[in-house]
């Protein structure tokens, strides 16, 4: 069984004849308590080719002190992570592992460092005896085991160093860690240059992670359009453990990474060959649908509580909130078991296999050589091209069912258009980012009328379920109801939305 803590800690070099302030100094600190000294063992694990390192997660197994076992460490913010425990065992539990998978994929983990550390441990307390920070002098000695470029015939490295660690209690305010560090600062310890101990390491006993090669020539739309799709699978990578911890907004955010990265083939097909990237774009589609069950009822469940509250109690008749709750639960259960059976199948890591080749190998077509300005500019403008005939379209159509498709179809050119434009946005500039925030407009105005469709037929049908036991259907057809209002008033307010969009000036500047 795994359980998290947010790690919340500053480093510090030093030495082993650094002495530490008057800490009771800094404001808050009423006392400063000697814990004893622990000695820890620790052996940090990682591909051979060190993709954890690359993007900045740890994992060890480690024996000694109060939290012997195994931490997996995700970097949340500098100086701050979240540390996932899992029991000691002989070998990587599987609640970790599956953390990893998007990292590891059908490889292991092989031990890389081992760092012995001689920890010094003192205890910052207020005026209460409420624990605000701990404050470690660490004299570490590490050992490369493997996963570095030593030389023939060379052994692993060694080094060691002392540093001073400053990590924040649970729940005591972060500020004190300012003010322990002015303190520190002004006896002269400065804040350490290696954000882990793994880091300084790897760096001090051979080779760190390689950055991956940039393909391309740059200035060209291939390297332009590579570095868009790079940043894109990156986020899918990350966000995969993210969903697995079922944390706030990952489902949404790993689903928008890959139509962002579908669309980017679409827009860009002159530049990337479509033989490779039309499956990749259908195998991402399938992982955005299984994922899009969990966020669509997040969204519906979101909206519909939201109308219920803002209803009269006089209005609401009948288990309506007890009647949402039950759906909710249900549904809720089975789209995170289909969004946790899409990441841990094959089919996933094969995709995933598949974008690293695309990035190892890129299939450039003619247009990847030329001048990234020209193609970009072109692309975007072809996909706000395809907007606009399908808002035209939508216009041309009667309120109604075909209409509701229509505007659903323009919604999704809305996205591809806005997608565009922000792939062309570190090439074009300004102009770029002004479309895209106009198209996005669009797309937004589109969406809450899509998800108006999707309500009324959720609220039309737990209204028949509340008529056939009996149970008032009122307030169900008044949600209906007000749902239709909202359908309307973004209809109301497309053509105005539309206009600012579809602005001459806006495509012109594009290409000046």
């Amino acid at each position: 069984m795994a359980d998290t803590k947010r790690e919340i800690e500053r480093k510090y070099e030093a030495t082993t004849d650094t002495g530490l302030p008057d800490l009771t100094r800094a404001p808050g600190v009423a006392s400063v308590t000697d814990e004893g000294v622990t000695e820890l063992d620790a052996v940090y694990y990682d591909t051979p080719d060190l993709r954890l390192a690359a993007d900045a997660l740890t994992l060890r197994r480690r024996t000694g002190g109060h939290d012997a076992g195994w931490h997996l460490k995700f970097p949340v913010a500098s100086g701050i992570r979240d540390e996932i425990r899992a029991p000691l065992s002989d070998t990587l539990p599987r609640s970790l592992a599956g953390l990893l998978r998007s990292r590891v994929r059908d490889g292991e983990v092989v031990p890389v460092v081992r760092l012995r550390s001689e920890r010094d441990v003192r205890h910052l307390r207020d005026d209460d005896g409420t624990l605000l920070a701990e404050l470690s002098v660490d004299t570490v000695h590490a050992e490369r085991l493997t996963g570095g470029d030593f030389g023939s015939g060379t052994a692993p490295g060694e080094t060691g160093w002392t540093e001073i660690e400053v990590e924040l209690a649970d729940d005591a305010d972060p500020a004190i860690l300012d003010a322990v560090e002015k303190r520190l600062r002004k006896a002269g310890i400065r804040p350490s240059a290696s954000a882990s101990k793994l880091a300084r390491a790897l760096a001090e006993t051979g080779s760190g992670p390689e950055a991956p090669p940039a393909p391309g020539k740059p200035g060209t739309a291939g390297a332009a359009v590579l570095a868009y799709v790079r940043e894109q699978v990156e986020a899918i990578v990350a966000y995969d453990p993210a969903v697995r911890r079922d944390l706030p907004d990952s489902v949404h955010q790993l689903r928008v990474a890959c139509r962002r990265l579908r669309s980017a083939f679409k827009t860009y097909r002159r530049v990337l060959d479509r033989e490779v990237t039309d499956p990749l774009g259908e195998e991402l589609k399938w992982l955005a649908g299984e994922l899009g069950v969990a966020r669509d009822e997040e969204v519906l469940d979101e909206r519909l509580r939201a109308r219920v509250r803002d209803l009269p109690a006089a209005l609401v008749l009948g288990p309506v909130k007890g009647r949402l709750r039950r759906r909710d639960a249900a549904l809720g259960r089975r789209a995170r078991r289909q969004a946790l059976a899409a990441l841990d199948s094959d089919r996933h890591l094969a995709l995933l296999g598949g974008l690293d080749a695309l990035l190892t190998d890129p299939p450039f077509r003619e247009d990847a050589g030329r001048e990234a300005p020209e193609v970009l500019a072109h692309a975007v403008r072809k996909d706000h091209d395809r907007l606009a005939a399908r808002v035209e379209h939508a216009h041309s159509l009667d309120p109604g069912h075909e209409r509701d498709l229509a505007l659903h179809d323009a919604r999704k050119a809305a996205k591809r258009a806005r997608y565009a434009a922000e792939a062309a946005r570190p090439t074009l500039g300004k102009p770029a980012k002004r479309l895209g925030k106009r198209v996005k407009a669009v797309q937004s105005l589109l969406g809450e009328h899509q998800d108006t469709v999707v309500a009324r037929e959720a609220v039309r049908e737990l209204g028949i379920q509340a008529h056939g036991v009996g149970e008032s259907a009122f307030t169900w057809g008044l949600l209906y109801g007000h749902e239709e209002a909202a359908a309307a008033a973004a209809e109301r307010a497309l053509p105005g939305v539309w206009a600012k969009a579809s602005a001459p000036e806006l495509r012109a500047a594009l290409t000046r």
